[in-house]
This record gives C-alpha cells, sequence and structure tokens, in this order.
C-alpha cells in the first residue's frame, strides 16, 4: 500500500510563487512514476505534471510548461511541484498520484492518489 501527503497550499497574488510537496510512504519507488493533477470547481481533473522516478525524466502541460517544474527527493521519498508566475486560473485542489510504471498523463491510470491541497491564486 501507498500513503501520499500533499503539503504546501495556500493563496497566493498572480504572479506569485507556491512549492507544492508530495511526501510518499508504504513502498519503494524506484520503479513508480509519480504525477501532479488539479481539479478547479466545475471542472474535470486536469494533468500538471510528471515523473518517472528512476530516471527523472518529466513531462508537463501546455498550460503549466516554462511555469512549473516537477521534482523529486529520492532520500525523503517526496516530490516537488514549483509553481511560477501563478495565475488565477491556476485556482485549484492540487492532487499527487503514483503509478507503476512511466510517467503519463492519463489521471485513470494512476493507482494511488493524496487528499489534495488548495491553490488559490487572487488576480
Amino acid at each position: 500500500q501507498v500513503q501520499l501527503v500533499e503539503s504546501g497550499g495556500g493563496l497566493v497574488q498572480a504572479g506569485g510563487s507556491l512549492r507544492l510537496s508530495c511526501a510518499a510512504s508504504g513502498r519503494t519507488f524506484s520503479s513508480y512514476a509519480m504525477g501532479w493533477f488539479r481539479q478547479a470547481p466545475g471542472k474535470e481533473r486536469e494533468f500538471v505534471a510528471a515523473i518517472t522516478w528512476s530516471t527523472s525524466s518529466t513531462f508537463y502541460a501546455t498550460s503549466v510548461k516554462g511555469r512549473f517544474t516537477i521534482s523529486r527527493d529520492n532520500a525523503k521519498n517526496t516530490m516537488y511541484l514549483q509553481m511560477n508566475s501563478l495565475k488565477p486560473e491556476d485556482t485549484a485542489v492540487y492532487y499527487c498520484a503514483a503509478r507503476d510504471g512511466v510517467a503519463i498523463s492519463l489521471a485513470t491510470r494512476y493507482n494511488y492518489w493524496g487528499q489534495g491541497t488548495q491553490v488559490t491564486v487572487s488576480s
């Protein structure tokens, strides 16, 4: 079993920055991929970024590319999402997720999910 716990959300003004963390426990993660997804009110959950744990290969949604950076710390079993130049449209609940295999953007292919952390960007 895998447990994921997000932290770091909050309220920030447009143009500001936040760093989200996702602490993972329950098994080793050398063969895992992890990702960030978000869900705004009234909208479907959407892919933000993902990383393949063993290779650090990353990819991003077009809407966040160049502003967000996903990374991981093997020693801490923790994934991060550095979010810069935040916009009001980035407001959502952000979820981290994990799956066996490589990083992909399909939420339905992730087996484990955190509880989510709220990010609110004011204009």
